[in-house]
This record gives C-alpha cells, structure tokens and sequence, in this order.
C-alpha cells in the first residue's frame, strides 16, 4: 500500500471513528459480522486497530476484511441505547 493511501485511510479513519464489521477475513478467529468498534488507530500498513464492542483488538484490514463506518445517526442512537441503560440498572 502507498503512502498517498495510507495516508487516505488515516484521514477517512480517524481515531475514536465507529465501525461495523461486514465479515472478516480471518480462518482462524475472526470478529463476528455485525460487531461495532472504535477505532485506536491506524497503522503504518493501512491497519485499522480497533477495540471492538465484544472486548477483542484485532485490526481490521481495508481490502482485505469489510466494514463501514457508521453514520452519524447510528452513533447517536447508540449513545441514547447506553443513556436508557445506564440509567434502568438491572437489579438482581
């Protein structure tokens, strides 16, 4: 990967941008499709690290893996979804 698109991917995915996974192309244990995460950041090769909703770290690869970034609509529903629960604790 170039410079020019690294760089290209750095900008477009900044730290703290929300993701979700379409699939991934990992034989061995790759994130589940539809996982959410946040960016970290992103790596000399191209390399999305990315601390997922579920707790995993593994990075996601432009051109190799999917995903998209969510749209400013989806993060503020997730923030009023975390709002509702932070504020029903679930007692036990």
């Amino acid at each position: 990967m170039s410079i020019q698109e690294v760089n290209r991917i750095k900008n477009h995915y900044p730290p703290g941008t929300r993701i979700e996974l379409i699939a991934m192309n990992d034989p061995y244990d790759p994130v589940p499709s539809g996982t959410r995460g946040t960016v970290e950041h992103v790596d000399d090769d191209g390399q999305l690290h990315m601390k997922w909703d579920n707790g995993r770290t593994l990075a996601a690869v432009p051109g190799v893996d999917s995903f998209r970034k969510l749209t400013p609509e989806e993060i503020q529903a997730e923030s009023h979804t975390e709002d509702i629960s932070e504020d029903n604790p679930i007692s036990m």
